[in-house]
């Protein structure tokens, strides 16, 4: 048989081996015969390279170690999803819809605990994966994700599509992946989720591939094109070799869809991998228009999250951690136990309030549950088998530097106000590296505590002096001229992150990410912080009294300023990007795009429209001025017609910005 054919045989039948053992679960051939076919395709595409497909199942094994991870950007938005609670907020939710679309159906499906991803194929081949990121962009994953075995790297028809599902980690791979972990004296993953996070993020491909990740396809971007139904793209999926979670149902009824719940809130305890609640979604594709969506998420789909998990155990002790803003927060040290998939030893007590409320002790009994799956919390006390007499008393000098704590009157919690105090110094320092601020990565809280006991940092700024150090990084136990190396490219590549990011990395007190980016959007500059006022400041939708005061203190004190001086020298921004109007031509109009556009990326065509005065929105209503359209426009284009806003193309687009 000639060379390529017996390649192409060989990838076929290994292709066919893998759907019917990871997906399907109906292993056909032996693992001997398996492995035979694995090791002669690469002895084969060794020795003739220039044979080797796109499509080759040996690119699951990896290889490919990255210097770092390409952004991508979504074409379609990875939205998030509302949250339901408990069966009440999912009744509303149900009778929500029922105004919007008197007749309808839903789907339910299985939320696996995992991490969101789009997989996009051409001509039926994997060309790319990505990451959610922050909905809008992602990051470019694509090489580890053709070593997990699941996901087909061509699929049995020649389609243009883009596909999106949830990668996670089984519980027997996790449990094994930790036992050697363990024996290595490796640190331990807290849960599955974290786990499949990490891995996927391996710049090395080889690592990954030794994990044996899974993927569940749950959407079809764009699915009207292929289906009409929900319920119909997940059978699609499984048509074209993609694994779906097979717990999905039809619902047409609200005593269906509670029913449905329970019987799923059964049937997780047995699952091998781990879930978080359910997604129920309206079924016909061709309501989703007129249901419509919020700025983060579709409003016909919602989530409902299960009840927490109860676990009992005893608490040892209570110990005080100090926070960034010099916050004191209790917290009982637990037997361990396992919660929701992950061993729990510690559990927040939120603040002595919260103790004297409860009636805690050490040595109590205590239910201790995961307050949204994630922060353990103590929430009730089993008196039954109390032990203990006295009640707990609060400290009354900072656990870390010794100083007299503070209460205020009318507050809840104790603080620390001593600006040295090294604890509140550290957790500065971890939060403004932490992802959600500027997102320096390898720069840990254990990195961190070896750099500020060495004397290295003492305050923000000096993180980014730590390149004049770099001789002296090197040597310290642990280290080495690689991992310095890219930990300093790290804090290089943060000096361009968004204003936002920065506000909400300097720790001010309840000012979080969220507050954050309505702040920027109001105050653009840094300068613009400096004589704020209380009056002003509560103008803003959500900005209280007490958001307000914390803002003006933090920018009132000296030593800040100076400290926002000294990141402003070091490169950082300083103020929020926007987007220059260079006319008003479309000033006060509403354009909504669909389809692809020949000259222009979505996100492009979107900051033209802007920089010409335009706004852009996401759904069609009688209140859209313009539907720009591209080829394989959709709903959108529909809805438009029917409501009678005008369509343009993209010709006329151009005629419209250049008359």
């Amino acid at each position: 048989m000639e060379i390529q054919a017996k390649i192409k045989e060989l990838i076929d039948k290994i292709n066919q081996a893998n759907y019917e053992y990871y997906t399907l679960d109906q292993p056909v051939i032996s693992d001997q015969q398996y492995d035979a076919y694995i090791k002669e395709l690469i002895e084969l595409e060794t020795l003739y390279p220039q044979y080797k497909t796109k499509d080759s199942p040996t690119q699951k094994i990896g290889g490919t170690i990255l210097e770092g991870f390409e952004k991508v950007e979504h074409q379609s938005p990875m939205m998030s999803l509302s949250n339901a609670f408990n069966k009440e907020e999912l009744l509303k939710y149900y009778d929500r819809i029922q105004k919007e679309v008197p007749s309808f159906t839903l789907t339910t499906e299985l939320k696996i605990d995992g991490l969101a991803a789009t997989l996009i194929y051409e001509k039926g081949y994997l060309v790319k994966a990505a990451t959610r990121g922050n909905g809008l962009v992602g990051e470019d994953i694509t090489n580890n994700v053709k070593t997990i075995k699941t996901i087909p790297l061509k699929l049995k028809e020649p389609l243009d599509i883009e596909v999106r599902g949830e990668i996670f980690m089984p519980h027997q791979t996790f449990n094994k992946i930790n036992e050697e972990r363990k024996k290595n004296h490796e640190p331990l993953f807290a849960n599955p989720r974290n786990a499949a996070a990490g891995t996927i993020r391996q710049l090395d491909s080889k690592v990954v591939a030794k994990r044996n990740l899974d993927m569940f396809l749950y959407t079809i971007v764009s699915a009207e094109k292929f289906v009409k139904t929900q319920y119909e793209a997940l059978q699609y999926l499984e048509k074209l070799g993609f694994k779906v979670n097979p717990a999905y149902h039809l619902i047409t009824s609200k005593e269906d869809l509670i029913k449905k719940i329970d019987d799923y809130d059964q049937q997780r305890k047995n699952l091998p991998y781990d879930t978080d609640g359910v997604v129920i979604k309206v079924n016909e594709l061709n309501l989703y228009e007129d249901i419509g969506y919020t700025a983060k998420a579709p409003k016909w789909a919602i989530a409902y999250k299960f009840e927490a998990e109860k676990v009992e155990t005893k608490i040892n002790d209570i110990v005080f951690q100090v926070g960034r803003t010099g916050i004191i927060t209790p917290v009982a040290e637990l037997e361990p136990i396992m919660i929701s998939g992950s061993l729990v030893s510690r559990a927040t007590l939120h603040n002595y309030e919260y103790i004297k409320e409860k009636d805690i002790r050490i040595n109590d009994y205590v239910l201790v549950y995961k307050a949204g799956e994630i922060i353990p919390k103590v929430i009730e006390v089993v008196l039954d088998k109390r032990t203990t007499q006295l009640p707990f008393e609060m400290i009354l000098n900072c656990p870390v530097c010794g100083m007299p704590l503070e209460k205020k009157e009318g507050e809840a919690d104790h603080y620390c106000n001593n600006l040295s105090c090294p604890g509140k110094k550290l957790n500065k320092f971890i939060h403004f590296a932490s992802k959600d601020a500027m997102d320096i990565e390898n720069l840990g809280e254990k990195v961190l505590e070896t750099f500020y006991d060495l004397g290295y940092i003492n305050k923000l700024s000096d993180i980014y002096t730590l390149t004049q150090h770099k001789a002296d990084l090197i040597k310290i136990p642990g280290f080495g001229q690689k991992s310095v190396e890219k930990l300093l490219d790290a804090i290089e590549k943060s000096k361009k992150q968004s204003f936002d990011r920065l506000i909400y990395g300097l720790g001010i007190k309840h000012v979080g990410s969220k507050i954050a980016k309505l702040l920027t959007e109001h105050y653009r500059k840094i300068e613009d912080y400096y004589h704020l006022t209380i009056e002003e400041l509560t103008l803003i939708p959500e900005i209280g009294n007490q958001i307000a005061n914390s803002v003006i203190q933090y920018f009132k004190d000296p030593e800040h300023l100076e400290e926002i001086n000294q990141l402003k020298r070091a490169g950082l921004t300083m103020e929020k990007e926007k987007t220059v109007i260079t006319s008003n031509k479309l000033n006060n109009l509403t354009f909504v795009i669909t389809g692809t556009l020949e000259k222009y990326g979505r996100k492009e065509a979107q900051e033209l429209i802007e920089s010409f005065g335009g706004k852009v929105t996401g759904s069609v209503s009688k209140k859209t001025d313009y539907v720009l359209f591209g080829k394989e426009a959709g709903s959108k284009k529909d809805k438009a017609e029917t409501l009678g806003v005008k369509l343009i193309s993209e010709a006329e687009f151009e005629a419209l910005i250049n008359e």
